[in-house]
């Protein structure tokens, strides 16, 4: 069998991943260096679910998670399958219950590693309209309220020059979470939101 995701039971082991309902050999190849593993019950007891690749959907094999262990990277975990719905990001570490990755109840579906800039280099510039338009704003560290700092209410475009990082709709870090990779975004449906709000963010570090 290829390397990559795979369910582990008593019985039987599988390295395939399954897309719109369907069992399929997983694409994508391992990355090196990253692997999470998924337990239906709190404690990483139960059944389990490795991956070191990105997965669309393996909630077929777990109906519910209630607790993570990241043993290597860092992780985008997401509510539904294809990578859609409400989504934690999650450095290495342990992570005992759902509540600890700031999880609305245990339903997870997709995951996928999370690449993080080589040269540990970040730059992000926000702006206060669509398409890079108003007033613009660039740091290169963690911002905990947007309002306080830039005396903005939304953030309605940005361009990443640097790293990763994550927006969020309240400030402090909380709320709903939005991965930003090293590119231009020209309104907020391009970074997943419904809506330009945003009262913080952060640099994803290993």
């Amino acid at each position: 069998m290829q390397d990559g995701a795979r369910v582990e039971t008593k019985l039987e082991s599988y390295s395939w991943i399954s897309a719109l309902g369907k069992p399929i050999y997983a694409p994508k190849m391992s990355k090196a260096g990253t692997k999470i593993t998924f337990f239906e019950d709190k404690n990483f007891q139960g059944r389990h679910y490795d991956s070191d690749c990105d997965c669309a959907d393996f909630h077929m094999y777990l109906s519910r998670c209630n607790s993570i262990r990241v043993e290597g990277g860092t992780w985008a975990v997401y509510e539904r399958p294809n990578f859609a719905g409400y989504m934690y990001i999650l450095p290495r570490g342990d992570y005992s219950e759902y509540q600890h990755w700031m999880g609305l109840n245990d339903r997870l579906s997709s995951c996928r590693a999370v690449h993080l800039s080589s040269g540990g280099q970040y730059k992000i510039q926000i702006f206060e309209k669509g398409d890079f338009n108003g007033q613009m704003y660039e740091t290169t560290e963690d911002c905990p309220s947007i309002m306080e700092q830039f005396h903005m209410r939304e953030v309605h475009s940005c361009k990443v020059l640097e790293g990763a990082w994550i927006f969020y709709e309240l400030p402090n870090y909380r709320g709903r979470q939005y991965l930003l990779d090293k590119k231009e975004y020209r309104k907020p449906i391009d970074w997943g939101a419904a809506s330009p709000a945003v009262q913080s963010f952060r640099r994803i570090v290993e």
